[in-house]
This record gives C-alpha cells, sequence and structure tokens, in this order.
C-alpha cells in the first residue's frame, strides 16, 4: 500500500510546560541538544554501526570505580604499598580492557526496522528490529528503546545477538493522534561486560506509520441503504446495526451467507430461526457511509463514527462505499476495500 499523502502535526506547547522549562533551565536546554542532535542524523531503516556513530560514556558505576582507584593510588602512595599498587593498577587495567570490550560488542551491529502496521489512535505501535552480527563472537546485553521526553530513562529491550545471527526485539510507542506520522528516534545501548561503560547508538528509522482515527464505543444502527438507478424502493436498517437484506434460511444456502448473529440472538430467545442474506435484495440497494450524514458536528466525532460503521460492514460481510469531502470511495468489500476506507479517514 502506498501512501500519497501526509498529515503532519507539530506539537504545541501548552503554558505549563513552557513554565516548566524555565523552572528547569537545563532540562530545556538538554531537550533542545537532543532534538538538534536528532535533527542532524539522517533517517533510514537500515543501520549498520561503525565508530562513526557508537558512543561511549562512563555510567555512574564507572565514575565510582574511577574515585576509588583514585583513592586507591593516593593510599598505595602515601602508605607505600606495592600490594596497594598492583590492586590499583589491576583493577585500572580491568577497566580500561571492559571500555574495549563495551565499544566492540556494540559496534559492527546492523540494525533493521520492519514497516509498522497501521494501528487505531490510543492504540501502541508495535516496532520490530531486527539485529544482526557477521562476527564470530555473540554480542550480549543490546538493549532497544524509543527514545522519549526524557532520554535518559528510555524503557529497553533487552536480548544476546548469536555468533553471525541475528535476533529480534520488539519496543512500543504510543502515536499521538490518527495521521501518517513519521518515526521517533531510537537507541540502542549496551553496558557488557562490566557496567561501567555505556556504548549506545541513536537510530532515526525512515518508516511512517498509518493511525487510523479511534472507532466510536458505541456506534448506532448503519445508516440506510440507497437505491441504486433503475431499482425502486428503499431500505432499511435493522436494530441490531445490520444492514437490511436477508430471507428466512433455506435448505442448500452456503454457511457464509447466514447471519450468525442474528441465529445467536432467536437461538439465546429460545427460537430455532436461521436467516441468510438475500443477494436480490443487495443488488438493489447500496450502502453509503457518507461524512455528512453520520450525526455529529466535531470533525473527530464523524471520523470515530465512520470509522466504527467501516469495521462494523466489514465485520458482516457487506458491500459498503464512503463518502468524503471531496473523495468517494465506491462500494466494495474485503480487507483491501477496508484499508482504503481507514486510510481516508485516517488522512482526512
Amino acid at each position: 500500500m502506498t501512501l500519497t499523502s501526509a498529515r503532519s502535526h507539530e506539537p504545541q506547547l501548552s503554558p505549563s510546560s513552557a513554565a516548566s522549562g524555565w523552572r528547569h533551565p537545563l532540562r530545556h536546554l538538554r531537550g533542545r541538544f537532543q532534538r538538534w542532535f536528532h535533527n542532524r542524523l539522517p533517517r533510514t531503516d537500515t543501520l549498520t554501526l561503525t565508530q562513526r556513530n557508537v558512543y561511549i560514556v562512563p555510567t555512574r558505576a564507572g565514575a565510582m570505580l574511577a574515585l576509588t582507584l583514585l583513592l586507591l593510588l593516593v593510599a598505595s602512595i602515601n602508605y607505600q604499598l606495592n600490594l596497594g599498587y598492583l590492586l590499583t593498577f589491576l583493577l585500572a587495567g580491568s577497566a580500561v580492557v571492559g571500555m574495549h570490550v563495551c565499544h566492540g560488542n556494540l559496534r559492527g551491529v546492523t540494525l533493521h526496522l520492519n514497516p509498522p502496521n497501521p494501528v487505531h489512535a490510543g492504540q501502541a505501535v508495535a516496532l520490530d528490529i531486527r539485529l544482526a552480527s557477521a562476527h564470530k563472537r555473540t554480542r550480549y546485553g543490546l538493549g532497544a528503546g524509543v527514545i522519549g521526553v526524557d532520554a535518559a530513562h528510555t524503557p529497553l529491550a533487552w536480548t544476546d545477538v548469536p555468533a553471525q545471527g541475528s535476533a529480534e526485539v520488539q519496543v512500543a510507542w504510543a502515536a499521538p493522534q490518527r495521521g501518517l506520522h513519521a518515526l521517533p528516534a531510537l537507541k540502542v545501548q549496551t553496558l557488557f561486560p562490566l557496567g561501567t561503560f555505556r556504548v549506545w547508538t541513536v537510530w532515526r528509522p525512515a518508516a511512517q506509520v498509518l493511525v487510523y482515527p479511534t472507532p466510536e464505543a458505541h456506534p448506532p444502527a448503519l445508516p440506510a441503504g440507497e437505491p441504486q438507478p433503475g431499482h425502486g424502493g428503499s431500505a432499511r436498517v435493522q436494530s441490531t446495526g445490520e444492514f437490511d437484506g436477508v430471507r428466512a434460511y433455506r435448505r442448500g444456502d452456503p454457511l457464509k451467507t447466514v447471519v450468525w448473529k442474528k441465529a445467536a440472538q432467536a437461538f439465546a430467545a429460545g427460537r430455532n430461526e436461521l436467516v441468510s442474506r438475500d443477494a436480490l435484495s443487495s443488488q438493489r440497494q447500496q450502502l453509503w457511509l457518507d461524512h455528512a450524514q453520520c450525526g455529529h458536528s466535531a470533525l473527530e466525532a464523524r471520523l470515530s463514527r465512520l470509522t466504527a460503521w467501516v469495521l462494523m460492514a466489514d465485520r458482516l460481510g457487506l458491500d459498503y462505499g464512503l463518502r468524503l469531502p471531496g473523495r468517494d470511495i465506491a462500494p466494495d468489500q474485503g480487507p483491501g476495500h477496508r484499508a482504503r476506507c481507514l486510510e481516508a479517514l485516517a488522512l482526512v
């Protein structure tokens, strides 16, 4: 499915967030620097990590180890402790080796993102990330996550990458609202082997995610059908929300034409009644889901109701069309038609 239009949503700063920025100037400056740094990175769905895009800094544990080594060195010099020198330089050498091992644990890994599936507003977007390594050693303790407002507390999904193999992790991102959105920046990091250094990279995927409107929780019945040209009469809507065009079940009718929802309601009421869809009646009427006749004045409420109707008509296996401002989608059915309708609703 190729998307030819996009809807951009610029974040709006509320007065409270602006005031918070003034109360915490360092946090505000850190956020501005983060946005500037992310905007400099190219967007790509496949990224190979090299020395140019992998960064390393000591962790808090690493800083405490450095302070401890400094105290050991001063004490050894002051008291002329040969074993103190030995312990100090042994620990310092281990830390230096751990730094190189930690950097090499992430360097050379290739990251690939599979395009995410469309979701409805309010649902989490699942991002499937594949980490591959062509080297003959296992990569331990690699974590991936979505960078949010606070980059220092990014939830990570952890995995090990086997030698000359690959591993997959899945992270979630809460889409802000309906429309076509660029994916946020991702972070991949490792603390292996000692946890004294943190090696990480920032990755901006090029893929986009389509977010459909949220379907109305309790939509009304489907609208009345419109008679096709050359056919008189009108269609009705049942109280269950099903488009009219049914008849009593006849022996030999295919099971896929049975309206099982009505059958379940009849069985619950103690009646053994089956009904089938009347193909002849369906040929005389068309079901149109019209933006101008869905009973709401607010745009988002209309789109929410139309989304619920599209899902309802698709679940019932009906032919339905969609009318939006400046665009009509002819009646049809099936997963492809449902996806076209939901895409049009998302990009209004």
